[in-house]
């Protein structure tokens, strides 16, 4: 197929990007308003995003065939406050639309939380399938889980795939998981790697299940917890899948969970936070890990979104065979 332009908006450090560019696609727009995630991007990708999308006009973007993003989730994210539209983060899908609506490229991929289907009730969903209809797009939905496509983190996201009318594709059917049998031990760092010391985890007050897992599962699975073993106090084996990499967890095991490595309890290290996102070996990290953590927590699972990617390309292919 011809490589697509496409415009990487709230890029973060650039998950889409990556996968848009693995399946041979040509990013000509980068923008995100946080420093540390132009600095990251522009280390991996040589390019410093352009900054708050407000500040734009529709003529300054480029032309360009696919618009992807993973519009601002807080608004409507369990661990928020859930005001969505309300909230002033929650209009930066507006910002999207301005600019598809002027632009009018052939896709736009969009992300959010899963949460985001039940969110006021569904009032929020159906707003946002109104204004993609206004704009001039056919849509489809669908939320996807990481562990379904060959990584070790549950990681559940609702994915908006929607094609500019014209363009009559009414065939487009999301990824099927694949399944295949990866789990976290799969990928941790060596047992002697001296980075991984400020990740231990020393309390008193760790409890255990009576039996660990002996056999390999796709999901995250919980052995033990700390303290009232509330969200961030809970430990899993390495038997099976993380936990979902959260910007803004708290708890002792925050944003990356706890996991029982041999007779150690830990967090995850930035380094195998990228590998469970699916982020390529050599991807040049921020050097504060509370950062990457964050930069992690916002970002796309990498094999997802090029999963995504295959079927949005068998779809425009048809679209052209059709119009041939």
């Amino acid at each position: 197929m011809a490589k697509l332009k496409f415009i990487d908006l709230f890029c973060g450090i650039g998950g889409f990007r990556q996968a848009l560019v693995e399946r041979g696609h040509r990013c000509v727009f980068s923008s995100d308003w946080d420093p540390h995630a132009q600095e990251v991007y522009l280390l991996n990708y040589g390019e410093s995003p352009k900054g708050d999308l407000t500040d734009l006009s529709e003529k300054d973007f480029p032309v360009h065939d696919l618009l992807c993003g993973g519009f601002p989730c807080q608004p409507f994210s369990i661990s928020g406050n859930q005001r969505g539209f309300e909230d002033g983060r929650g209009t930066l899908l507006h910002e999207v639309l301005r600019i598809a609506k002027y632009k009018q490229p052939s896709v736009l991929l969009l992300e959010n939380v899963r949460n985001y289907l039940t969110h006021d009730g569904g009032r929020t969903l159906a707003t946002t399938l109104t204004l993609l209809e206004r704009a001039g797009y056919d849509f489809y939905y669908q939320t996807l889980n990481s562990s379904g496509f060959g990584v070790p983190q549950k990681r559940e996201r609702l994915f908006f795939v929607c094609f500019r009318k014209n363009l009559g594709i009414t065939d487009f059917n999301f990824p099927q998981p694949s399944n295949q049998d990866v789990a976290l031990e799969d990928i941790l760092l060596p047992a002697d790697d001296q980075r991984l010391k400020e990740f231990l985890i020393n309390r008193n007050d760790l409890r255990f299940k009576n039996t660990f897992p002996e056999h390999r599962e796709n999901r995250p699975l919980r052995i033990g917890t700390v303290g009232k073993g509330g969200q961030g106090e809970r430990v899993y084996s390495i038997k099976g899948h993380a936990v979902t990499l959260s910007a803004f967890g708290g708890g002792v095991g925050a944003k990356t969970g706890m996991y029982l490595v041999g007779d150690q309890v830990r967090r995850l290290h930035p380094e195998e936070c990228r590998r469970v996102m699916g982020f390529p070996e050599g991807f040049v990290l921020h050097d504060k890990p509370n950062v990457c953590f964050k930069q992690f927590g916002n970002s796309v699972v990498v094999p997802v979104v090029v999963a995504l990617v295959s079927e949005i390309e068998k779809s425009l292919n048809s679209c052209k065979l059709k119009a041939a």
